[in-house]
């Protein structure tokens, strides 16, 4: 199941839905009786369970009658979530291409995983602009991710029983100022600034792709392909992942966890080919979606 918030062009209200199967049409969640529980993609991430997976499954495959009923061209999609409860979790450097380019010598490995956090408080999302910041740093970077949505409270959590505790999946493009990153000496504020989480366009309920995943992850800037590859080859699985970050860390609900972008980001060019004002940036996965922005 595909949850998105989005809002009718003709009312600007923010709802919950669900994406059709042929992603042609929007249910909105409160039409059904179910929906009447929930306010937020937050509050079904922390109550919604298999049984009412079911019901909801069931009322879409039968007759709707068109009600509770949106074509694509009548809504504006948001961003799946308006805050996340916590600053994101990323990993970095976990596909082994990217270390590449970015190190810039292939002896180079990751012994240990490498995690920081990325504070999101003004989250975009499909169509949104994306705001470059450039008058702090002209060195404007894109980096599609697949994103992790944490459904269960969980620590210490052994790797075959990570998938438990998932809810579903997300893209994430992580915008970074790759001058301030390098400034400071550290990612967090380079990744931090305003706009510079892009999630969506949809959570995809973890039942539809179920571990482990093969999916097709890419960049398109302005039309041209830049990052392209596939999640099975991240160095450290969505299992490991989890696992190794719930050591001796309460995961909870809502929380995301970013699984690391592969080659093709604009500072690993010679010269780097960074985004400027009016670029449009693509980032797609396999079965999950496009997430689109233009940089404002």
């Amino acid at each position: 199941m595909r949850f998105l918030r989005f809002s009718p062009k003709e009312t600007n209200e923010e709802l919950i839905g669900i994406l059709s199967k042929d992603g042609k049409t929007v249910f909105e969640l409160n039409f059904f009786e179910l929906g009447k529980k929930y306010r937020s993609i937050q509050e079904i991430i922390e109550h919604f369970n298999e049984k009412e997976l079911k019901e909801v499954r069931n009322l879409l495959e039968g007759d709707l009658d068109g009600r509770g009923k949106y074509e694509l061209k009548d809504i504006k999609i948001l961003s799946p979530l308006k805050r996340t409860i916590h600053d994101i979790i990323c990993a970095g450097f976990n596909y082994e291409d990217h270390l590449k380019e970015i190190k810039k010598d292939s002896s180079n490995k990751v012994l240990n995983s490498v995690y920081f956090s990325k504070r999101a408080t003004k989250i975009m999302g499909l169509d949104d602009e994306i705001d470059g910041h450039f008058d702090l740093d002209e060195a404007l970077d894109y980096e599609v991710e697949l994103a992790v949505v944490i459904g269960k409270e969980g620590t210490n959590i052994a790797p075959e029983n990570a998938e438990d505790y998932i809810f579903g999946y997300t893209i994430m493009n992580d915008v970074s100022a790759r001058g301030i990153q390098g400034k400071h000496r550290q990612w967090y504020k380079g990744k931090s600034l305003d706009t510079f989480t892009v999630l969506g366009p949809v959570i995809v309920t973890k039942d539809e792709l179920p571990l482990p995943l093969e999916l097709d992850i890419t960049s398109i800037l302005n039309g041209e392909v830049r990052q392209q590859s596939n999640t099975r080859l991240m160095i450290r699985n969505i299992n490991e992942l989890i696992s190794e970050i719930s050591q001796g860390i309460t995961l909870e609900p809502g929380d995301i966890i970013a699984t690391g972008t592969c080659s093709g980001v604009g500072v690993g060019f010679n010269p780097p080919k960074y985004m400027k004002s009016g670029d449009i940036i693509e980032c797609k996965i396999e079965k999950i979606g496009n997430l689109r922005n233009r940089i404002k």
